[in-house]
């Protein structure tokens, strides 16, 4: 049998890019280790990140307080509570918009590069899977992604990653990504 994720680094966060989520839950299930999913996609602020994330993770609800309560529960909780056969992580449509800007991003995954490195020194592995999703507003924000569409800058806040898409789904960046050999082999 094929080894799962022979190819990924053991202590790693990383695009989801060539994964899907069904196929990630079955190599943790292949290879024993624990498989920690949370959908973000109706999340509005830093706080719905936190409390979404410890709910889907079923931690405890006072490692929603904050990122340091979060790395708390993915270390030295998991770490006290006995050995560990590894984990397999996936935050799925991280919010990429004005209230959960580019600098809550990266300071939602360097708790996840932490909680790697953390496990790392402890040779247990520790993949994290992540995606972002451009939420949009109904009616209200209208204007604003019809301006931003024909580079009209209102100056009000965070370029969006992307002018065209309204979801970066794990499946449009398989299909996007040039390196995914195996994708577009069994896509004929």
């Amino acid at each position: 049998m094929d080894m799962p994720l022979r190819t990924v680094k053991t202590n790693i966060v990383q695009s989801i890019r060539a994964f899907r989520v069904a196929d990630l839950q079955d190599a943790a299930a292949q290879l024993g280790q624990h498989f920690l999913y949370a959908n973000l996609a109706s999340a509005q602020s830093k706080q719905d990140i936190l409390d979404m994330t410890a709910q889907q993770f079923i931690f405890p609800t006072q490692s929603s307080k904050n990122f340091d309560t979060l790395f708390d529960s993915m270390s030295d909780a998991l770490y006290k509570s006995g050995a560990q056969p590894g984990f397999i992580v996936v935050l799925e449509h991280i919010p990429a918009h004005a209230k959960f800007d580019k600098e809550a991003r990266e300071q939602l995954l360097d708790v996840f590069r932490e909680a790697a490195e953390f496990w790392a020194e402890r040779k247990v592995a520790f993949r994290c899977f992540y995606s972002f999703s451009v939420a949009r507003a109904a009616a209200g924000e209208r204007a604003a992604d019809d301006a931003e569409a024909q580079g009209i800058d209102l100056g009000d806040g965070e370029k969006m990653p992307t002018d065209k898409l309204v979801d970066v789904s794990p499946l449009a960046l398989r299909m996007s990504s040039p390196f995914n050999a195996g994708y577009w082999l069994t896509a004929a």
